[in-house]
């Protein structure tokens, strides 16, 4: 069985009967939405969804500059006057 990542759960039935009240007992938390107990989905409020997104590219941005500093030997030297 699957590991349920999140300390509130409900059936997608549930669910669709009253989404904004289980929103508010969230309280910004995740819900872990079940199809036959298992997650088919969890539903996080949208301010948790782009903090997730900015780390992301965060994330994605630090291991561009890491693999450019490989090439630091391959740079090609200019003044900012010359820009």
């Amino acid at each position: 069985m699957r590991q349920i990542l999140a300390d509130l759960s409900v059936s997608i039935s549930e669910l669709k009967k009253n989404p904004s009240s289980l929103l508010s007992q969230a309280s910004g938390s995740p819900i872990a939405v079940l199809n036959h107990n298992k997650p088919a989905a969890y539903l996080i409020p949208a301010e948790t969804y782009e903090a997730l997104m900015d780390m992301i590219e965060d994330y994605e941005l630090a291991k561009l500059v890491e693999e450019r500093r490989g090439g630091k030997d391959q740079a090609i030297e200019v003044s900012l006057d010359d820009l």
